[in-house]
């Protein structure tokens, strides 16, 4: 059911979130006023070379306690109450935003923490476990994730998305079925660069998160969902993996398929990644939307039982469930695509300043 938008400028021109809501709420019908959110990227151009952690806390306490955690563990260089409108919620979490940078050098840090991004992993990994009550929303830089129960024009109201400007956004209608809509459960899911929306579901969830927990990653936020952006993750940033050979690695072609390929190198390559990561395989039917800091691509099942389009216009390039949200969007969007069953839509920037992932 679940309803997903996401638009991306090539060349980084800024916008509110106003497109992307009418995106979404043309949507409405695919949630059930359970879970909506935003991921935003671009809206943090003072503090871009800081890791902005957005915390959600159940109660006052338990915000402080994740703001006694962050101190303890990080370099904090800004912090402040992430502005809301609770006339559109009342009984709501509350929000802290942090700007931080890992607190302490590389050779006193914890094997598996060298790198600053896997300081900040660790450390969130660590407070969503361990502090009652509080959770990182995002982690990452130059962006932030506005999620909650409600539908998509409660959640933008409440956030006053209005208010922020960014040059790729995501959007996200929840209809939650077998986990529970809560406001840590709703979309988008977050981890360093990387923000994902998520239609269906993943029937391999268990294999996918004993694997995960290989690796010390921890899903603590009670749905499938999760899992897809840390093994997003992993498998990009962690192993080097190209977009194409993780989404390969996601949605595999069938057995069948790939018997009939003729060249013997991209046969031997999908044999190689099926093989060796097969634990990460999604099974289940799901269409996936995944922003990151070089641009924004999407991916559904091997089988597409999950729809996903795509278009393009002056620069944007435009993600959608259903075709008539592209046009929400965009009332002159050109070039509308869909791919086929597990070929992922790759969209870039003009003129990439960070990882360049193939």
């Amino acid at each position: 059911m679940c309803g997903i938008v996401g638009l991306i400028s090539a060349r980084k021109q800024l916008e509110n979130g106003e497109r992307i809501k009418k995106g979404i709420h043309l949507m409405n019908d695919r949630g059930n006023g359970l879970g909506a959110g935003y991921a935003a990227y671009g809206i943090y151009p003072d503090f871009k070379d800081y890791y902005a952690v957005h915390i959600m806390g159940s109660s006052q306490q338990g915000l402080k306690e994740a703001a006694r955690f962050i101190n303890r563990h990080f370099e904090v260089v800004h912090n402040r109450a992430i502005p809301v409108w609770d006339k559109i919620i009342r009984d709501h979490p509350f929000f802290n935003l942090f700007f931080v940078s890992p607190g302490i050098s590389a050779e006193k840090r914890l094997p598996g923490e060298e790198s600053d991004d896997d300081y900040v992993v660790s450390k969130c990994m660590q407070l969503n476990k361990t502090i009652e009550g509080a959770y990182t929303c995002s982690n990452g830089k130059n962006l932030g994730v506005f999620k909650g129960v409600g539908t998509p024009l409660d959640i933008y109201d409440f956030f006053r998305l209005d208010e922020y400007a960014a040059y790729s956004w995501l959007g996200h209608n929840r209809f939650p079925t077998n986990t529970p809509g809560w406001w840590g459960g709703a979309h988008p899911f977050n981890i360093l660069e990387f923000s994902i929306v998520h239609n269906g579901e993943i029937s391999s969830y268990g294999i996918n998160r004993r694997y995960l927990e290989s690796f010390g990653y921890f899903c603590q936020l009670q749905t499938d969902s999760e899992a897809v952006a840390y093994l997003i993750d992993l498998l990009i940033r962690r192993h080097g993996l190209s977009i194409s050979e993780a989404t390969t690695v996601l949605a595999p072609p069938y057995w069948k398929s790939m018997e009939r390929i003729e060249d013997p190198d991209q046969k031997d390559l999908l044999t190689f990644l099926r093989t060796t990561y097969e634990q990460g395989m999604l099974n289940g039917p799901f269409a996936v939307l995944t922003a990151f800091e070089g641009g924004m691509f999407s991916l559904t099942d091997n089988t597409k039982l999950r729809p996903m389009t795509a278009a393009t216009h002056n620069g944007y390039t435009y993600f959608a469930s259903e075709i008539a949200s592209l046009y929400e969007m965009e009332e002159a969007v050109e070039d509308i695509i869909t791919p086929r069953a597990g070929q992922p839509i790759i969209a870039r920037f003009e003129t990439e300043t960070g990882k360049a992932y193939r």
